[in-house]
């Protein structure tokens, strides 16, 4: 099964937390600690009834603050990209978090950083070049623009055409429900032009979707100069590198790469792979990165970090803190490491 239901997911993690099962395991599945995985911060999240497909990519500031007070509280140390690699090859005095964005969303400058300062946190920002650039295609949100705009939708997806009826909220989830997961299936390139094709239908520019949240170079050097922050690298377009050739896909992560280094003036230290599942990134594309000397480089895959991950810094899970599961007690369950066990097969280590 490709993914399971939010509501399944939800209940089993309150299960967890509930029952207290997820201390049974011990400290042994906890690990030294976790990568958080973050894409957008809102003031405000969307209601539940609403049709924002999208929303698993927001948290709110409330819920960010209160992540680093709990995290904390719980006597884990808040700590650099840089110092994550050091402490899984040489181990350290205590658990740890790193927190990490994907893309270079506006808000993490406007939103995300007023909250690290407050705290006095480190984070990390994963710049995809085209955005900054303004000339990126950010498909699932031009998809989420394009099925708002419209009261039907008919879409051709490899060799099926999608007719869905778009007129309520509930309707419209049904209409991102039948496509999504199709279009994910299909090569980057028929992907895009699938929803370019349909956003032309309904008025929709792509690029302006694009434009409207991303950060500005000037935000990029901003984020660069700040002492908490770090800048890392997420290719040029945010192609899932492992439908593409080899040769295409070290093309994007060098041009994504060079670009940031032309901007703010040093190479970016650290890499995170687009969506990063095990369908996107896996060994070839571990390969790619490690040759490009990255110190580290992040997936998407689910887990904690145990010293064993100190042998493949360029293969690291993340912890998503997902815009569906804004409760901090979840966190916690999470941390504890048993939904990790479980999901993994009681494998610390998974790279295949």
């Amino acid at each position: 099964m490709r993914r399971v239901g939010n509501d399944v997911l939800k209940f089993g993690l309150g299960a967890l937390r509930s029952s207290g099962a997820h201390r049974v395991l011990g400290d042994g599945w906890r690990g030294l600690g976790a990568v958080f995985m973050l894409h957008r911060v809102v003031e405000t999240a969307a209601e539940p009834h609403d049709f924002a497909p999208n929303r698993t990519l927001e948290v709110t500031t409330d819920f960010l603050d209160e992540v680093i007070v709990r995290v904390r509280s719980l006597g884990y140390e808040i700590i650099s990209l840089d110092d994550v690699g050091k402490r899984l090859r040489t181990g350290g005095p205590g658990p740890f978090v790193a927190f990490t964005f994907d893309d270079g969303y506006k808000d993490n400058v406007d939103l995300a950083l007023p909250i690290f300062e407050k705290h006095n946190a480190p984070f990390a920002v994963y710049v995809t070049s085209d955005l900054p650039d303004g000339i990126a295609d950010l498909w699932w949100l031009t998809l989420e623009a394009s099925i708002a705009a419209l009261d039907y939708v008919e879409m051709k997806i490899g060799h099926d055409v999608v007719k869905h009826k778009a007129v309520t909220d509930k309707e419209k989830r049904g209409a991102w429900e039948s496509i999504y997961w199709r279009l994910r299936d299909l090569s980057e390139d028929d992907a895009r032009h699938a929803v370019q094709i349909l956003a032309e239908t309904a008025g929709v520019d792509g690029q302006k979707v694009a434009r409207d949240v991303a950060m500005t170079w000037d935000d990029v050097r901003r984020l660069h100069a700040h002492p908490l922050a770090t800048v890392g690298a997420h290719t040029a377009s945010h192609f899932a590198l492992a439908k593409l050739s080899p040769e295409r896909a070290r093309e994007d992560i060098m041009a994504g790469t060079a670009r940031i280094t032309d901007e703010i003036g040093d190479r970016p230290a650290h890499f995170a792979y687009p969506y990063g599942d095990d369908e996107s990134a896996r060994g070839r594309e571990f390969t790619l990165v490690t040759a490009e000397r990255f110190a580290t480089a992040v997936t998407t895959r689910k887990g904690l970090l145990f010293p064993e991950h100190g042998n493949h810094l360029r293969a690291l899970p993340r912890l998503s803190l997902n815009g569906d599961f804004q409760d901090v007690d979840l966190v916690e369950v999470l941390l504890g490491g048993a939904p990790f066990a479980l999901w993994n097969r009681f494998r610390r280590v998974n790279v295949a």
